[in-house]
């Protein structure tokens, strides 16, 4: 049996056959699958086996938290899955820790059972023996806490809106599960588990003619908390230890940050109900000049309502503005410690998923090269070569390189986008997909762009394959 293991392999310590990226022309039989559960990822991509089965690698299984029926769908792709894959994964790929990349291991734990995985590749922010790993991880789940209980306080009165809740949801909620408990389950499919590395050497699966290199994450805590791409947007949440240390000290039992000590202070309930606090910061203010007669001035009216309004002076939960900064950060964060993976095909075309990796994941593959049977294979020629685009981040706004992503796609065929554009609209998320980003997708693929929640376009009709009777998934054969 093998044995669970951290792989930490150099470029020049796995042998690579020279024919498995060969410049041969043609299709190469590859299947890829992407399932229409709603708003989130699954992907089935079959690898052609040479003298054996083909080779199944699966990407993610989860839809975001709020989808109708999400249990029975998702149940549904698992099902199809194994139908497909006789019940076996070769491997099976956990890009990173949100809810709608992982539910469906919870959702359909029990079709999963029947599943043999080989194989289970993580990110290598998930390895314990991974000293930035877990700090990223400690940081991550102090935040996580923190906003929670800033999120439980705006739930229970204090004034304001905040949309951290919404966030907080990429991890699951109360009677479906977590993250962590998907995780755990994934943990438990077999033994042989790999926390992959950029600097990995690509892996070539045995008797299938394709290379498997992983891009990202990058090994370095400033790209993973790189997000935006411009300096106009400069980044703010660094998991700055003010900024969580006044979250966290205001909604902990010892409130640090107030301006009493806590013996000084009179509860916020008690105080509404005693007579000067009403008057003064709830009610009228007794004390105000009043103006009536037709000589006062609009302004002089305004001014005396403001004086009668005493709401104004209340600062209660008036810090917890920063909370949805912070949540909008901290998902960021994660979506930056994606796993991205770039399945190279015998006939040198490239397939590039992207999970949610955002812009600090991106432009470390610039400086990604390796070394094969004495050629060099880089970042950017892996770009360059890239038929197939899974669009980062359900086409959000910046999870998709241009200069240094998209444009040097110069041989890019086809994009599928996961998205549910109307679920999308009811979380909030109104710009998912990007405008700009998927017209330029069509631009540069002639239109051959796939989307979740849309009808095949007319320059694909020809070429994917549909599941007429459940309206289940797409797939394209490369």
């Amino acid at each position: 049996m093998a044995t669970r293991r951290t792989t930490r392999k150099t470029a020049g310590r796995v042998p690579v056959k020279q024919e498995a990226a060969s410049d041969s022309d043609g299709d190469s039989g590859v299947k890829v699958r992407m399932y229409r559960q709603g708003l989130g990822d699954c992907f089935l991509i079959t690898l052609p086996g040479k003298n054996r089965n083909p080779y199944y690698v699966m990407i993610d299984c989860g839809v975001v938290l709020g989808t109708p029926d999400a249990a029975a769908k998702m149940q549904e792709v698992v099902k199809n899955i194994a139908a497909t894959t006789n019940n076996h994964i070769d491997l099976l790929l956990v890009t990173h820790e949100h809810w709608d990349h992982l539910s469906g291991f919870i959702q359909a734990r029990d079709y999963f059972a029947g599943l043999k995985v080989d194989k289970v590749w993580f990110a290598w922010t998930e390895d314990p023996q991974d000293e930035l790993a877990n700090k990223l991880r400690a940081e991550n789940q102090a935040l996580r806490l923190a906003l929670a209980s800033a999120c439980a306080r705006l739930q229970l009165g204090a004034s304001g809106h905040s949309a951290i809740d919404g966030f907080l949801e990429f991890f699951g909620a109360a009677g479906q599960g977590t993250t962590g408990d998907a995780l755990k389950i994934v943990k438990g499919f077999c033994q042989d588990i790999r926390f992959c590395r950029p600097t990995d050497a690509p892996i070539e699966p045995d008797g299938v003619n394709a290379r498997l290199f992983v891009l990202g994450p990058p090994h370095s805590e400033a790209m993973i908390k790189r997000f935006n791409p411009s300096k106009s947007h400069p980044e703010t949440y660094g998991f700055a230890a003010s900024e969580v240390n006044k979250l966290a000290s205001a909604t902990s039992e010892g409130d640090l940050s107030a301006p009493f000590d806590t013996i000084l202070q009179i509860p916020f309930d008690a105080a509404r109900q005693m007579p000067f606090f009403q008057a003064h910061y709830w009610g009228e203010n007794p004390d105000a000049r009043k103006e009536d007669g037709a000589e006062s001035t609009e302004t002089s009216r305004f001014e005396t309502r403001a004086e009668f309004d005493q709401s104004w002076r209340r600062i209660d939960s008036d810090w917890f503005d920063i909370s949805s900064s912070l949540a909008l950060q901290l998902d960021s964060a994660t979506n930056n410690t994606s796993l991205v993976l770039a399945i190279e095909m015998g006939n040198g075309k490239v397939l590039l998923f992207a999970a949610d990796a955002q812009v600090g994941n991106w432009l470390s593959w610039q400086d990604l090269c390796w070394t094969l049977a004495g050629k060099s294979v880089t970042g950017p020629d892996l770009l360059g070569r890239t038929v197939l685009y899974k669009a980062g981040h359900h086409g959000s706004h910046n999870a998709t390189l241009q200069e240094k992503g998209l444009e040097m796609m110069t041989n890019l065929e086809i994009a599928f986008i996961p998205v549910d554009h109307e679920m999308a609209v009811k979380k909030g998320w109104g710009n998912l997909p990007l405008r700009q980003l998927e017209q330029r997708l069509s631009e540069k693929t002639k239109g051959r762009v796939l989307r979740v929640d849309k009808d095949i376009p007319p320059s694909l009709t020809d070429c994917v394959k549909q599941d007429d009777a459940k309206n289940l998934y797409y797939e394209i054969t490369i």
